[in-house]
């Protein structure tokens, strides 16, 4: 248990009789315990968090299709599941808006869920007794985590630069530090969302602050953990943001502190294709300290524009996606933004 703690995982599971080992973990730590009680998971208020399935066979594993129970999350516990690739339950639950979590014994086991058909389940249960397998668990979701994976990244010329009047904008500071040419992806649109610079570079006018980005109003949507999209407006201290470099590399990054204030706004509109009539737009703080990052790895070029400088005809980085969204999660359906 302190082992867990003091890498970062709270989050513990009791069976119902053993509540005094809960009482008594949470006196020497603090801890979220959750207990199974006929075939669900609930918190210490007795609220259902979580359903969970025992699976032993295929014809199980087809009743986990639906997933029509109320709960959020489903955690499964494979009865042999050699005999059951893990592949089969990230295809079985593929479409749904749970969070699948499945128990594991070893940090191997666990990385085979997390990893199965370049998917993997929302996360996993570690169910062991032996210290290595949390120390190998976490070893392995750092490495993970460093390496990130790549976003496809698309270049887009600048099509319109004016200006907008007032609005409240968000200042998102984070509890890491970004690097030249890193930021948050934002846009008005979630069809198309702009790679907005940090605050890393040295100004004139200010001192640099790499742990912030100057993001845009209230309403722009903002990428988030699970290809996921939220509004700027509901960002707060201890959610997760991705945060996205030049070459598209993605990592995960804590908010620890968010800042709204009513500031004089600049609208920015770009195309894909000048000859397309699907543009994407921005709307930032008409500030110096305020960059998109260019498109250009050529070494000659600035890896940020400030937005005061930004003119029509400059090219900066968007990341293209599905417009429709339900509560951030991209779904298919008919759509018009504008």
């Amino acid at each position: 248990m302190t082992a867990a703690v003091e890498r970062g995982w709270n989050t513990f599971i009791f069976s119902s009789n053993r509540r005094d080992l809960a009482l008594e973990w949470s006196s020497i730590a603090l801890i979220y315990p959750l207990f199974i009680e006929e075939g669900n998971l609930y918190d210490s208020e007795q609220r259902r968090v979580a359903t969970l399935f025992e699976i032993s066979s295929p014809q199980q594993l087809e009743k986990l299709q639906p997933l029509n129970e109320e709960a959020e999350n489903v955690v499964v516990d494979l009865l042999g599941w050699q005999v059951i690739p893990a592949e089969n339950i990230v295809a079985a639950i593929q479409g749904t808006q749970k969070t699948v979590f499945a128990i594991s014994k070893t940090s191997s086991e666990a990385q085979i869920f997390l990893e199965a058909l370049e998917q993997g389940l929302g996360g996993v249960i570690l169910k062991t007794e032996d210290l290595k397998a949390v120390l190998e668990l976490k070893d392995y979701l750092d490495r993970r985590n460093e390496e990130g994976s790549l976003l496809n990244l698309t270049k887009a010329t600048v099509t319109n630069v004016q200006m907008a009047g007032m609005g409240d904008r968000v200042c998102v500071d984070l509890c890491s530090l970004m690097r030249p040419g890193e930021g948050l992806l934002v846009g008005s649109f979630a069809r198309g969302l702009f790679l907005v610079h940090s605050e890393c570079l040295e100004s004139n006018y200010i001192s640099s602050r790499p742990f912030r980005v100057n993001a845009g109003p209230v309403h722009a949507y903002v990428a988030v953990p699970g290809g996921k999209t939220s509004y700027l407006s509901e960002l707060k201290v201890g959610k997760e943001v991705i945060v996205v470099d030049q070459n598209g590399m993605q990592r995960t990054a804590i908010i620890g502190r968010v800042k709204i204030e009513t500031r004089p706004l600049i609208l920015v509109e770009a195309k894909i294709d000048l000859d397309n009539q699907t543009s994407y737009s921005i709307l930032l703080q008409n500030a110096e300290t305020v960059s998109l990052v260019s498109s250009r790895k050529d070494g000659h070029q600035q890896t940020a524009i400030p937005v005061t400088s930004l003119k029509i005809g400059d090219e900066i980085l968007v990341r293209l996606q599905g417009g429709a969204r339900h509560t951030g999660i991209e779904i298919e359906e008919f759509i018009v933004e504008k």
